[in-house]
């Protein structure tokens, strides 16, 4: 008898009772293996979590067995023991080894798989919350390896890729044979911190991919990297020469991964709770442009057009012509002309200095050269690399600095946005236009100036164009336009008290329009930054030639804000009209725009509570006098981020009024049938119906004082999956009683928790539906002084939820199947 008193049959089942209690202790119910312990298949070992799962496990299709760790099911294993020996049977064994190792043992009990640890003796192994399986010392606690340091085909939260500069020794990521073989498949992905820090896959020992340099927050060559899920999670640290990444999800009820899949493409995934499955959070790079220098040297490739994908560089032709014909482009290009150090080198005649062509929105050029010694702007990078004739071309990115090539360009790509602008280096006979083009160009002028340009009107502006730019003057005069398509009438401009610039002076100024003064591009044209002689700064807006509204924003500016005065305006300057050049000069902002601080990670935190709120009550003052203080009434009709620059205090001054309107001393609304303005910003009965008034102004305020405070844009605002505005999801919380949520945490303070909320009730108050229910600017700037203690509680916003529709244009980076077309934006000015 086992136990006194029981029955032999009643001791047996007790004892098998306490038996397959006791194992299950053991080996299921805990994440620990400890020693004398074996698992065999199906037995599993589960982290405390219960997220993660140590066991033998087959791939589909396949009758091999592996030892692995899968993520809540065996359809998602992200890390593998044996994945080059196999076991071919279910006698495989995991235990803790006499010498203290993790180990896979055989149906002959041969090791086929070892932690391989010289140091282990009295040790056991855990799998922890993590998904990271460590061996143990069970003396001192300390580990003893670990298989987040021997990663598979997926890099987990926590789980860090390393280079040791010194040594060369690695940790990276490998991928699988296939779906069904955990193989090596012959890709690997790997930190490579040389001159400038990047991610490649590496197709055996050949570059496959890359991720473009680190600016400290994302990827270069990864345009959706900001935009995403990833945004300030991913870290890059160095420590003795060992360089570390790794990522780490703020939001923890948010589950990502990234796997390197069989073909070698790298697959961000999130996890989809409801339908417990893990996506794609985007296809990863999957076209043809993302295959490393397919375009070969001085090709550049783009997404974007009809094929083919390839094409040379400005000032280069194809090295091989029939290979190109053949779509077969790795030979790349060559240049035309030689540079003008290469011309001295074999003692050419003397000719004009080399110059730059400027690409915008490029993937930075594989082997890039980063100048310490560079603390300064974009211009001091052009003279250095324009003083060293191996230099090529250079690219200017503030958080990094200056980058120089000094080798052919190779793996160069265009993107829909962000990159880099990257000024190529060429020879000066190829900075011109095209000769037949330039033909076309001389004839159609002739001819236009035939047509156009009578004696009279010659002779008055010769008059005009020779009176100095420093003189106020009453001046008329009819500006001619002409387009491809058709003739337009003659337009009268009126510029009364205006200084009239001599095109020479601010030709001067800016250097030639250097392309490194260039601040930015809209739909008038390019922006320059000028000085003069006396040391004043300016900003130079050019008339585009190609520019399609740009000479009807030229007389709305002259007609409106030259009579406008108000510190929280920017300051028209003067204008330029010499033969075909239509110019205007603004004073300068050193601090350009405001979507430049409230976007950007980094500058962000220049910006605290205090200057935000300076800056709101700015904005509202300028509104307030444009609406009722000006002589003029004004509804300015374009409203944004962009539009608002900052001074070297930082105080805020609305610009851009080419879509202004004026508004008559009883006039209150009016109607369009031509919209403009930029989505996301303009009101819905103005986007449904083409009414605007004082009130369009205001629900444009509201937005910009919502993305003051949240530190994040309406236009590309993706909460969850019920699609939701920015408008959507604070109305959400405002119903919710949970406002505090939508304030950017860098101003969050305790002690102005009343202000802030007091702002964003305000901004929901001006973004109302109804125009009759948005208060007026004077109502605002009363609130915003809190010289009206009761505020009344706002009604539902519009454009609450973002439409999902077939796009045909390029869709949000942030995800793949949301969308919005922007149809009715003819101004996107860069700050200035």
């Amino acid at each position: 008898m086992l136990f006194v008193g029981f029955s032999e049959n009643t001791c047996l089942l007790l004892a098998f009772l306490i038996y397959s209690f006791t194992f299950t202790l053991m080996v299921s119910g805990l994440d620990t293996v400890a020693p004398s312990v074996l698992i065999q298949e199906p037995e599993t070992v589960s982290s405390n979590n219960g997220m993660f799962t140590l066991g033998f496990f087959r791939p589909q299709n396949s009758t091999r067995c592996y030892l692995g760790i899968w993520f809540m099911s065996e359809s998602f294993v992200v890390w593998v023991a044996n994945e080059n020996d196999p076991l071919t049977d279910s006698s495989g064994i995991l235990t803790i080894s006499g010498n203290g190792n993790l180990v896979v043992l055989n149906g002959q009990k041969q090791v086929v798989w070892s932690t391989n640890v010289s140091t282990a003796s009295n040790s056991s192994a855990q799998l922890l919350d993590s998904g990271n399986l460590v061996l143990i010392d069970r003396t001192t606690g300390a580990f003893l390896w670990q298989s987040f340091q021997h990663p598979s085909n997926t890099l987990l939260e926590g789980m860090k890729l390393s280079t040791n500069k010194k040594t060369g020794k690695k940790m990276l990521l490998t991928s699988w044979k296939s779906t069904s073989d955990p193989s090596y498949g012959g890709f690997s992905l790997s930190l490579e911190p040389h001159n400038v820090t990047e991610m490649f896959v590496w197709k055996e020992n050949h570059p496959y991919w890359r991720s473009g340099p680190w600016d400290g927050t994302a990827f270069l060559g990864i345009p959706w990297m900001t935009q995403s899920i990833f945004q300030n999670g991913v870290q890059i640290k160095e420590e003795e020469g060992i360089y570390n990444i790794s990522y780490d999800q703020t939001n923890k009820a948010i589950l990502v991964t990234i796997i390197l899949d069989s073909q070698g493409i790298v697959k961000p995934m999130i996890w989809n709770s409801k339908a417990n499955i893990w996506e794609p959070q985007r296809k990863g790079f999957h076209s043809e442009c993302d295959v490393y220098g397919i375009c070969g040297p001085s090709g550049i490739c783009s997404k974007r057009g009809s094929p083919p994908i390839c094409s040379c560089l400005k000032g280069f032709e194809p090295k091989n012509k029939e290979e190109w014909a053949r779509r077969n482009w790795t030979s790349g290009c060559m240049r035309r002309e030689a540079l003008q150090c290469e011309r001295d080198k074999y003692g050419s005649q003397a000719s004009k200095p080399d110059g730059y062509f400027k690409l915008e929105k490029i993937k930075p050029p594989d082997h890039a050269e980063l100048l310490l010694s560079i603390s300064g702007d974009i211009i001091d990078c052009q003279i250095m690399c324009l003083k060293n004739c191996s230099c090529i071309a250079y690219a200017y990115e503030r958080r990094i600095g200056c980058m120089v090539w000094n080798e052919d360009l190779l793996d160069l790509q265009i993107f829909p946005f962000r990159g880099v602008d990257l000024c190529i280096r060429l020879a000066h006979s190829e900075l011109g236009i095209d000769r037949r083009k330039m033909t076309a160009a001389i004839l159609i002028s002739v001819l236009i100036g035939i047509v156009l340009i009578t004696a009279f009107g010659y002779f008055l502006w010769k008059k005009v164009s020779k009176q100095k730019g420093d003189s106020f003057f009453h001046w008329e005069m009819h500006l001619q336009i002409h387009n491809s398509k058709r003739m337009r009438n003659l337009k009268q401009v009126k510029i009364q008290d205006l200084s009239l610039f001599d095109f020479r002076k601010l030709a001067t100024a800016t250097n030639n329009f250097d392309i490194a003064n260039k601040l930015g591009q809209g739909g008038f044209g390019p922006v320059y930054k000028g000085k003069f002689e006396d040391g004043q700064e300016i900003a130079i807006k050019r008339l585009s030639r190609s520019s399609g509204q740009g000479v009807e924003e030229f007389i709305n500016e002259v007609e409106l804000i030259s009579k406008l005065e108000h510190q929280n305006l920017v300051t028209l300057l003067g204008c330029c009209i010499e033969g075909e050049e239509v110019i205007l000069v603004y004073e300068f902002m050193p601090n350009k725009s405001l979507d430049e601080h409230i976007f950007d990670p980094l500058q962000q935190k220049s910006l605290d509570w205090g200057k935000r709120c300076n800056i709101i009550e700015g904005i509202a003052r300028g509104l307030l006098y444009l609406h009722r203080d000006s002589r003029l009434r004004i509804i300015h009709r374009d409203l944004k981020a962009s539009n608002i620059l900052l001074d070297e205090k930082l105080n805020p001054k609305i610009s851009d009024f080419g879509l202004a309107k004026l508004f008559g001393g009883d006039e209150d609304q009016a109607n369009t049938k031509r919209i403009v303005g930029t989505y996301g910003y303009i009101s819905p009965e103005y986007a449904t119906e083409g009414l605007y008034s004082e009130k369009s102004d205001v629900f444009s305020f509201g937005i910009l004082l919502l993305e003051v405070i949240t530190g994040r844009k309406n236009t590309s605002f993706y909460e969850d999956a019920e699609s939701l505005t920015l408008l959507g999801f604070a109305w959400k919380l405002w119903l919710d009683g949970n406002v505090i949520r939508l304030i950017d945490p860098k101003i969050y303070d305790a002690s102005f928790e009343k202000d802030l909320l007091r702002c964003i009730h305000i901004g929901l108050l001006c973004v109302q539906e109804l125009a009759k229910d948005r208060p007026t600017m004077a109502s605002v700037m009363s609130m915003l002084q809190s010289d009206i203690v009761d505020i009344s509680p706002p009604s539902q916003p519009a454009f609450i939820l973002r439409q999902t529709m077939s796009c045909t244009a390029e869709q949000t980076p942030n995800n793949d199947a949301l969308c919005s077309i922007n149809n009715v934006t003819i101004s996107k000015f860069e700050g200035r």
